[in-house]
């Protein structure tokens, strides 16, 4: 179907629009369209958030998790526990485990999962910063938080190799969260009771 429009303006921004996840041109159109009926006070707060979020968010040094500051919120706060470690894939997990309310620990953004047919390797995660943050922080439990995927069951089999040679309590989630089952789409009070009933990870080998 080819779309007509009558000005150029609403076409880029449609062609724009349609650039995001889950975004057709139906429903750009409509967004578009939206934003033309709005104020123009609320188009220039939109598009400066977007701007000043895109320009200014930096990644924790701890944790790597997404922060307004060289060290995010959850890191600098006091009343975390910082001898309990959560690992996770990426933001998106940081977010879900948090909306459960059942985690008071600290977590580890690895940027990813070991896929050697996308071409990612341990090398490219933050695996090597884990490790150094176990040397330095006085760390006594990690909990291997990531999908019951084959990637993820890999990923969490290298880190605990990694790891073997600490002295340190490995665990890993119950399997609440269906195998196959990504952790930012459990819904939280399966999440929740996941983390609370982990099991040490040797008992998932």
């Amino acid at each position: 179907m080819v779309n007509h429009y009558s000005s150029k303006l609403v076409e880029e921004a449609v062609n724009e629009l349609s650039k995001l996840p889950g975004i057709g041109k139906r429903t750009a159109m409509r967004l578009a369209l939206y934003l033309l009926k709005q104020d123009v006070s609320f188009s220039e707060r939109l598009g400066n958030s977007i701007i000043n979020m895109r320009n200014n968010i930096q990644f924790c040094k701890r944790c790597h998790n997404i922060s307004d500051q060289e060290i995010c919120e959850i890191c600098s706060n006091p009343r975390r526990d910082e001898k309990t470690l959560c690992i996770v894939e990426d933001i998106r997990d940081v977010m879900a485990i948090e909306n459960t309310g059942q985690f008071q620990g600290l977590y580890h953004v690895l940027g990813g999962l070991i896929s050697p047919m996308d071409g990612i390797s341990p090398s490219d995660l933050t695996i090597e910063k884990l490790t150094d943050r176990i040397k330095n922080e006085n760390i006594e439990e990690i909990i291997l938080t990531l999908s019951a995927t084959v990637e993820g069951d890999t990923t969490s089999f290298y880190i605990y190799k990694q790891l073997s040679g600490f002295t340190l309590k490995i665990s890993t989630i119950a399997r609440g969260v269906a195998i196959g089952d990504e952790i930012e789409f459990a819904d939280e009070i399966t999440l929740g009771r996941s983390i609370i009933g982990r099991l040490p990870y040797e008992n998932s080998l």
